[in-house]
């Protein structure tokens, strides 16, 4: 069992906590402070097996093994968050599925695993956080698995598995957002999403996504956020698999995405200030596969990044101070194979280190940018498409980039 989190009350919180998945929730008033301690030593696992024949209706399955987890919001007032996360364990969750004859209502599947999770919102209210998480050696891995090459979909399909080490969530509206996020893991990440299927007439959408740090911070409506977010990842191998297969599909997609290091900030209404630190030694892969012997619609796309940041604002002011190192090798492979259909579409992305930031151009808006990049590592992207019989339209392509920065001032859009 995990240690319980500490919490010191100087407003109102209501408190509840999970012990098995090491978890805390708190809805917190004016003035809250929470000091947040978790350690999760031992593994933690989730499975399911499902073996279902002619379902009338839908199929809706959720599996999730999470290490450490911790949520809490604050409404027109104030609260202070200092959280430590340790996850020492492995996180596995699979989901396996036997569906046999028709499934006459759409199949909705989500395999997730993680190590550390914080979720803090706040809304009319300031949030100020110093968070630290950390997933030590070990493996973190998702995967999502039909079997059997027999099963009838007729209302399509969509089933995602997902594997994360380490988990930041902030933002709300009209909040002011403040603080430091530090996230470090040496895991190896893994997420696998394997579909055999005879018959989908429908739209169908079979997804990985494998990573070791991720932070997204989003507020609206006259929002302010100064953060600092450093995410550093050591361990071995980062991997997303995706591989949709069908005899005949109508509209389907593999799509797979693994990154070492995700920062992602939005923010409309205030400033918004982001200081940026991100290290990957680790090797990022994602591939992507789906095949077809008659199919309307068919995608394959695989996306690999060592590094991602993202900042943008909908509104006048912008600020970035970004470094990032990567020294893992990045590939992306996307595969498609079919016989006879109308449209094919088959992309491969793959980047060292990659930022974007923008401001609002209508709200004349102003941005300045600090930016130093540095890949060390090789970056592959590769597609392959096989149609043997015929094909109305087929559209490729494959982008390689070892360090990649866009800033600009541009509409909010519609």
């Amino acid at each position: 069992m995990a240690r319980p989190a500490r919490i010191r009350l100087a407003g109102t919180i209501g408190v509840t906590l999970l012990c098995a998945a090491a978890a805390t929730e708190a809805m917190a008033q004016d003035g809250a402070i929470v000091l947040n301690n978790q350690i999760q030593l031992g593994d933690v696992v989730a499975g399911q097996t499902l073996n279902v024949v002619d379902a009338d209706e839908q199929v809706t399955v959720s599996t999730s093994a999470q290490g450490n987890s911790f949520s809490g919001a604050v409404e027109n007032g104030t609260i202070t968050v200092d959280s430590t996360q340790e996850m020492h364990g492995d996180a596995l969750a699979t989901t396996t599925m036997t569906l046999g004859g028709d499934t006459a209502g759409r199949l909705t599947a989500t395999t997730q695993a993680g190590g550390n999770y914080l979720a803090v919102g706040a809304y009319g209210a300031d949030l100020s956080v110093d968070a630290s998480q950390q997933v030590t050696d070990g493996e973190i891995v998702a995967y999502s698995t039909i079997t059997d090459d027999s099963p009838r979909l007729l209302a399509g399909a969509t089933v995602d598995a997902s594997a994360i080490g380490n988990t930041a969530a902030l933002g709300g509206d009209g909040a002011t957002v403040t603080g430091t996020v530090s996230q470090e893991s040496s895991a190896t990440i893994r997420a696998g999403n394997l579909a055999s299927t005879q018959y989908i007439p429908a739209q169908a959408a079979f997804s990985s996504q494998a990573m070791a740090n991720a932070v997204a911070v989003n507020s609206d409506a006259a929002s302010n956020q100064n953060l600092y977010v450093r995410q550093r990842s050591t361990g071995d191998l980062i991997e997303s698999d995706a591989s949709a297969n069908a005899g005949n599909a109508w509209d389907l997609a593999g799509r797979a995405r693994a990154s070492a290091n995700q920062a992602v900030l939005q923010n409309q209404g205030g400033a918004l200030i982001a200081e940026t630190d991100q290290s990957n030694v680790a090797q990022v892969r994602a591939a992507a596969i789906t095949t077809a012997y008659d199919y309307g619609a068919a995608e394959a796309y695989a996306r690999a990044a060592g590094n991602d940041v993202s900042v943008g604002n909908n509104d006048v002011y912008v600020k970035i101070d970004n470094a990032q190192f990567n020294s893992g090798g990045v590939d992306s492979t996307a595969t498609f194979s079919g016989t006879n259909g109308y449209d094919v579409y088959v992309g491969a992305d793959a980047v060292g280190n990659s930022v974007t930031g923008y401001a609002c151009s209508e709200c004349a808006g102003y941005l300045t940018a600090t930016n130093v990049q540095t890949n060390n590592g090789s970056v592959t992207a590769t597609a392959s498409t096989t149609v043997v019989g015929s094909a109305r339209a087929v559209i490729t392509g494959t982008n390689a980039v070892g360090n990649a920065a866009t800033f600009y001032v541009s509409s909010p859009g519609p």
